[in-house]
């Protein structure tokens, strides 16, 4: 595994080889999310051990992307946040991504690629810390997609799902982040579980939204699971530990349930969206730790 070039948190990238395709750990940067939400119905005195809070009882949270090498296709995995929101969101949310536009570009360029080489931005789901970075705001005002040669991967019930008036969900999908790709009609939905290019799945994983999607990345020998909202931490991996923000908790307990036997039987690596110190690792047989 290599590292690359680092920033004030520590590498912008990280490198590994899984079987025949190459995957790199983006940061692109950090938010700040309330614990008691970030944990549900889990006692602070029980999560505060694992991720410490701030004075406003928020917790950091990376915004960690993944770019795969796979044999077709440069895949973009999840966007971070991107630059269209308001001082007052980013305090609100803690966010911390500058760079040109944010960080998600400059640890792309890390890793050796320009954004304009990215194929596939494979979304797991559209919230706007997952989305947010797939359309940029321009010094004119105007929002465009920040990968325009890219097609954008997403379940359809996820899409529709989105453009939902729930009161529950708005939100957490501002349109904005959604139409600049509609007008340039750049999305390509998906159903189930599908192969988007050689080497990468996604995997219905429903319980955070009803249409939340998780990536397998392999073609035999080494596999990891991009796990995104299922499983967002390495803090998360206890069954019953489960965000308040899940729409569905009791379909995210057998999701993990499901994920978990799957990745102890065929020893699957494990990649954490918003871990802020773990990247990936390899679950133990307890079902609650990692090696890394």
């Amino acid at each position: 595994m290599a590292s690359q070039p680092e920033n004030d948190r520590g590498p912008l990238v990280l490198t590994r080889e899984v079987g025949p395709l190459r995957i790199h750990a983006l940061d692109a940067g950090l938010q700040r999310l309330d614990g008691g939400a970030m944990f549900g119905v889990v006692p602070k005195p029980l999560w505060e051990r694992r991720i410490p809070a701030d004075d406003r009882n928020r917790i950091p949270l990376a915004l960690r992307c993944l770019l795969v090498e796979a044999p077709e296709a440069l895949v973009l995995i999840d966007t971070g946040i991107g630059n269209k929101e308001s001082e007052k969101f980013r305090d609100i949310y803690g966010v911390e991504n500058e760079g040109n536009p944010t960080r998600l570009e400059d640890a792309i360029r890390a890793a050796g690629f320009a954004p304009s080489d990215v194929d596939i931005v494979l979304l797991t789901h559209l919230h706007f810390d997952h989305v947010g970075g797939a359309t940029q705001l321009n010094e004119d005002g105007s929002v465009t997609a920040s990968f325009p040669q890219a097609r954008h991967v997403v379940q359809e019930g996820e899409f529709d799902f989105a453009a939902s008036t729930n009161e529950r969900v708005r939100a957490s999908y501002p349109q904005r982040n959604l139409t600049a790709l509609t007008d340039a009609g750049l999305w390509s939905f998906v159903r189930g579980e599908a192969e988007v290019t050689r080497g990468v799945r996604v995997l219905p994983t429903p319980g955070h939204t009803p249409h939340h999607q998780s990536v397998i990345l392999g073609n035999g020998g080494e596999t990891a699971c991009y796990l995104a909202d299922v499983c967002p931490t390495s803090a998360h991996l206890p069954l019953p530990w489960i965000m308040g923000y899940d729409l569905e908790p009791l379909v995210t307990l057998e999701s993990k349930r499901k994920l978990q036997e799957r990745a102890l039987r065929e020893d699957w690596l494990l990649v954490f969206e918003h871990d802020p110190d773990t990247a990936w690792g390899y679950l133990e047989e307890d079902g609650q730790s990692l090696r890394t």
